[in-house]
């Protein structure tokens, strides 16, 4: 069985774990970079050589108890994908643990949410990304890594935070005034009021790493320029966590490459930082 963080064993056992970590190795629309199913490897090699003691919470959340599940490995269709992600995760939220989920590429976070805003009742979606994801369909599906929030944004209160490349055509899916386009957001943090307030009480959050700019990521599929910082990010993130009551999260999108190991501890580090401020203050 493989340890979270390469910790004593104690700290993985599923019974006393409050946090479920569940990857999904999928790559199978992604239209340019190829390599987001070896992400979570990388991710996890990074995490064995992570620190467990976070200076700004001065905390050591893995204290609480990381189970790493088995991976759903599920690759025949995007659709049968869905099914399999949606099925197991409304089995997930049954456990009453604290999920969390690792990509693959950003197609699987749509079973996903399908099953957090049908289980909590006025739900807000935070998608912190590059790119809107906002087509109804891309290349004869629904359930492409171009479409990741659309079916959020039919059926919930969808805020988009990072966005800096889209297509015309999905415009006119963008939930007016919930749309925080990355070169409005230079130079000041306003938004982070503005987006914050667009949110109800209850929040899942997806994180794409497409979000971050390539300077401090690049081993991602389709890396944008004009990204989000590090510290902004987790700025924003902390008020997050502070203010609303964040029901789970995914990351997806980590391509790694053997000339930016870099990228593989930004995610390594981006997780343990959200789960680090989910149990803030004994939480």
């Amino acid at each position: 069985m493989r340890i979270y963080a390469g910790v004593e064993e104690e700290w993985g056992d599923y019974d006393k774990a409050r946090i479920l970590l569940q990857s999904i190795p999928y790559d199978g629309t992604s239209t340019w970079g190829k390599g987001a199913d070896q992400g979570f490897e990388s991710f996890l090699d990074a995490t064995d050589n992570m620190e467990v003691y976070d200076i700004e919470t001065d905390s050591e959340v893995y204290k609480q108890g990381v189970h790493i599940l088995d991976p759903i490995r599920e690759d025949s269709s995007p659709e049968a994908v869905f099914e399999t992600v949606y099925k197991k995760t409304q089995e997930l939220l049954k456990t009453g643990k604290y999920l969390t989920f690792f990509g693959g590429e950003h197609s699987i976070s749509i079973g996903v949410i399908k099953a957090f805003y049908e289980h909590h009742d006025n739900l807000s979606v935070l998608q912190i990304d590059a790119h809107a994801d906002l087509r109804p369909e891309y290349h004869g599906s629904p359930y492409n890594h171009a479409c990741a929030v659309f079916d959020a944004s039919q059926n919930c209160n969808l805020v988009q935070v990072g966005i800096r490349s889209m297509d015309a055509d999905e415009k006119q899916y963008v939930q007016e005034g919930n749309c925080f386009y990355a070169h409005e957001m230079w130079g000041h943090d306003r938004w982070m009021d503005e987006s914050i307030a667009r949110l109800t009480d209850k929040v899942y959050l997806t994180i794409d790493l497409d979000a971050f700019d390539p300077s401090i990521l690049a081993a991602t599929g389709t890396p944008e320029p004009g990204g989000m910082g590090w510290y902004e990010t987790l700025k924003y993130l902390r008020r997050v966590f502070r203010e609303k009551e964040v029901v789970g999260f995914d990351i997806v999108e980590l391509a790694p490459e053997k000339a930016h190991k870099a990228s593989n501890f930004l995610a390594a580090k981006l997780y343990y930082k959200l789960l680090s401020y989910q149990f803030e203050d004994g939480k």
